[in-house]
């Protein structure tokens, strides 16, 4: 039988870096605003494989300090189920991981942040501009999280400017404002070339939103599913095996799936600026250190002085289990010296709050271990 994890590791890396018991936050599923994550059951019929000709970027990298791999380790060891953590020192030049950093797994709106960088290298070129206008109408409902829904009034739509659509798909992981901007920059191909130019590595782009999450239930998109509960009802009509059959295919082979390593990797790469120009570099830092989703996860472990700006992903579940629970971005410390971070759990059965500590562990170790 498989040892589950208890909170002894956990709480001592919490504990190393000033963060006792009192200080665990454990507040239900914030990211997605709890829609995606209570929802069930990923299946996928689309098979969208790394393309073979792409290599990752390859770094040499310095040895990680042993104390914070040890610290990693002793985290994510035995966790119930999957879960893979990567942290590059940005400006130490050394990678720690621990648990399964180059597994690819569901990122789930994890994703947007390769819509938004995709958006921005095409506003590097001149093709698009922050400023532009950009409409959304009720034919661009996706389904889940939209709050954007909310401003669409009649047949005139919702007006604002990419930039601003691109800002809440970001802090607000509204999903109807990501599938517009992937639209807009020449859709999920456009976004898989902009991965394949600065060769990011094991990082897979889905076929949006709209697909991505009927796919996981089984199902064929229909427009009709973006309004009131009809993807409910569709989806409650499937068989449980097939339910059970989807979500192991999806959790098994993720067309979304991404390499926590290869995300921290990422991060790294645009916090020093080889990604974007400056002024996408420092207007994508800054969107995502205003985040608004996830603030019980890494965030719980970030003390005062210290930044963490970041994207959370989270997945349907299946009974106990869930399919893809994130949190990856850049965590600064007041000295200026930065770390990019990726925490992905893949699959487990374990409640929110457990994968929450988990995710607040690495934050409160990176944090007690600065400066190795």
């Amino acid at each position: 039988m498989k040892k589950t994890v208890g909170f002894s590791s956990i709480e001592r890396a919490l504990t190393i870096a000033g963060l006792g018991p009192a200080m665990l936050v454990g507040c239900a599923v914030h990211e997605d605003t709890m829609l995606a994550a209570y929802l069930p059951a990923p299946s996928y019929s689309v098979a969208m494989p790394f393309p073979s000709a792409v290599k990752p970027q390859r770094r040499a990298y310095a040895p990680a300090p042993q104390p914070l791999m040890s610290a990693l380790d002793d985290i994510t060891r035995n966790f119930n189920g999957l879960v893979g953590v990567a942290v590059e020192s940005i400006d130490g030049n050394w990678m720690a991981t621990g648990g399964l950093p180059n597994r690819p797994m569901p990122q789930q709106s994890v994703s947007k942040l390769w819509v938004t960088m995709t958006m921005l290298d095409q506003v590097d070129q001149g093709k698009l501009r922050l400023d532009d206008p950009l409409t959304i109408t009720r034919a661009d409902f996706t389904l889940f999280h939209q709050p954007v829904a909310a401003l669409v009034k009649g047949d005139r739509g919702y007006t604002s400017t990419v930039g601003e659509i691109a800002r809440r798909a970001m802090q607000m992981s509204d999903n109807t404002c990501n599938d517009k901007l992937l639209r807009l920059v020449g859709g999920p191909q456009a976004v898989r070339a902009f991965i394949a130019k600065n060769q990011l590595g094991t990082i897979g782009f889905g076929p949006g939103e709209r697909l991505l999450q009927a796919g996981t239930a089984g199902l064929q998109w229909r427009p009709e599913y973006a309004f009131g509960n009809a993807f409910a009802v569709a989806r409650s009509r499937l068989s449980p095996a097939v339910r059970q059959a989807a979500y192991e295919a999806y959790v098994k082979d993720p067309p979304d799936g991404a390499a926590p390593a290869a995300i921290a990797g990422a991060l790294a790469r645009l916090k020093r600026g080889e990604l974007l120009s400056p002024a996408s570099t420092q207007w994508l830092l800054a969107t995502m250190g205003a985040a608004r989703t996830g603030h019980a996860r890494v965030r719980a472990s970030v003390p005062a002085g210290w930044s963490y700006g970041h994207k959370t992903g989270t997945g349907q579940d299946l009974g106990r289990r869930t399919a893809g629970f994130n949190d990856v971005g850049i965590l600064t410390a007041p000295d200026g010296r930065s770390y990019a971070i990726a925490v992905m759990i893949g699959d487990t059965p374990r409640p929110p709050r457990e994968r929450q500590l988990l995710m607040q562990a690495v934050g409160a170790a990176v944090v007690s271990f600065h400066g190795f």
